[in-house]
């Protein structure tokens, strides 16, 4: 064994056992976490996710190579594809597409996975191919099956299983139709999040299969963990288990929204104005803000983005409606502010609808992410709090028309 190979193990050998003694590795995976080390499925060039910043910084085995091996061996997520494969160069690109995830989500997955010997298992979203491998570990080849939509992706990560002695079913093919050839499956589990639950993992999991993926809505960027059982029907209920922020799943990705074509050039044109005193961290506080998972269940059809760093040090946060040309503007002055600057304009008043929804989130307790649930039938997703019994509807539309008092509505 080489000395370099010998630093990865032991750089290895230390985050498995950190995590075990973090209580995030769940029974029955800490043999397959030893045995399949994250660093064999990763390229040269990478992206990892800086923990203070919060920005994707590039390392590069070919120029640094114990810094490569750093963060491969880290409890950080990691971005290995840009733009769908577009991108080129080292800087980080637009938008990310493919990633490791960071290990702890990982084991926090497969211990919500549920896995025992003889089940045979689907994995949406091969990545790096290094999830396959772990449940390939644990179950054998035979009984996973690991789909992808890209090509380049899916080969690659073909060749890192074959060469860490893995050969699990790799398919190149659109992840929201799962694999049917080899259905019915025991257990799905999806490494990209969903908007919907495609019908046809469903269909393919067996009466009672349990099927586990980050779900979230266009609002924003919060996820979460769904759990969900079968009920053989083409229905299926669980609970959520916890935050999470996964890629979209390509078929399901928001085509964004072109600021051009709601803000007029004449600012602020007709836009009403008006003050609000919901902080910005109160809503957009965190990695994984409950808050914002929650107002984006009662505020349908609308999608926010923030744009940092004004001349002054101003942040903005834009909202756009997704079915009309609703848009909202909030400024944050970055000093001694407790009010801040509103516009609105169009059909609806997105910003009284998001407060509206912050107000319901903080009266009810603001349970966290773990207190929802969620049920698919054919025709609808149902959000609910603590028991189905407890539907999460969405809020009454604010008219544009109408410069009233905020209404509250009930779930």
């Amino acid at each position: 064994m080489t000395p370099a190979k010998a630093a990865a193990g032991t750089a290895w050998a230390d985050l498995v056992r950190t995590l075990v003694q973090a209580g995030a590795v769940p029974e029955g995976w800490a043999r397959p976490l030893s045995a399949v080390p994250r660093y064999q499925f990763l390229p040269d060039v990478m992206w990892p996710q800086d923990p203070v910043t919060g920005e994707n910084v590039v390392a590069d085995r070919r120029r640094k190579a114990d810094g490569w091996m750093r963060w491969a061996c880290s409890d950080a997520p990691i971005t290995t594809q840009w733009d769908d494969g577009e991108h080129r160069g080292t800087a980080p690109g637009h938008l990310p597409t493919s990633s490791s995830s960071m290990p702890s989500m990982v084991m926090a997955m497969l211990g919500s996975l549920s896995v025992a010997d003889g089940m045979k298992i689907l994995e949406v979203g091969t990545g790096t191919g290094w999830s396959a491998g772990l449940l390939a570990e644990r179950l054998g080849d035979r009984q996973v099956v690991s789909v992808e939509v890209d090509a380049q992706v899916a080969q690659a990560a073909r060749d890192c299983l074959a060469a860490a002695g893995r050969h699990p079913t790799v398919v190149t093919v659109d992840g929201e139709m799962g694999w049917a050839a080899a259905a019915p499956y025991d257990r799905i589990i999806a490494t990209v999040a969903a908007r919907a639950i495609p019908p046809a993992w469903l269909a393919q999991l067996s009466p009672g299969g349990v099927l586990v993926v980050p779900w979230g809505t266009h609002f924003g960027r919060q996820d979460a963990l769904a759990r969900l059982v079968t009920n053989g029907d083409g229905t299926a209920a669980g609970r959520f288990t916890g935050p999470a922020s996964f890629m979209q799943l390509r078929a399901q990705r928001l085509p964004w929204p072109t600021h051009g074509d709601y803000v007029p050039v004449d600012w602020p044109g007709d836009a009403q104005r008006s003050t609000t005193g919901l902080a910005r961290v109160a809503l957009f506080g965190g990695q994984y803000s409950t808050a914002e998972f929650a107002v984006g269940l009662r505020v349908p059809d609308c999608a926010y983005t923030i744009a940092s760093g004004g001349a002054d040090g101003t942040d903005v946060v834009w909202l756009y409606g997704l079915t009309d040309q609703s848009w909202a503007a909030v400024f944050y002055c970055v000093d001694g502010c407790s009010e801040f600057e509103v516009y609105q304009s169009g059909p609806r008043r997105l910003w009284h609808e998001v407060e509206a929804a912050f107000d319901w989130w903080e009266r009810i307790g603001r349970p966290d992410h773990a207190e929802f649930g969620l049920t698919v039938t054919p025709d609808a997703h149902q959000i609910w709090l603590h028991t189905p019994e407890h539907p999460v509807r969405a809020l009454p539309r604010q008219d544009g028309l109408v410069d009233s008092g905020v209404p509250v509505a009930d779930s």
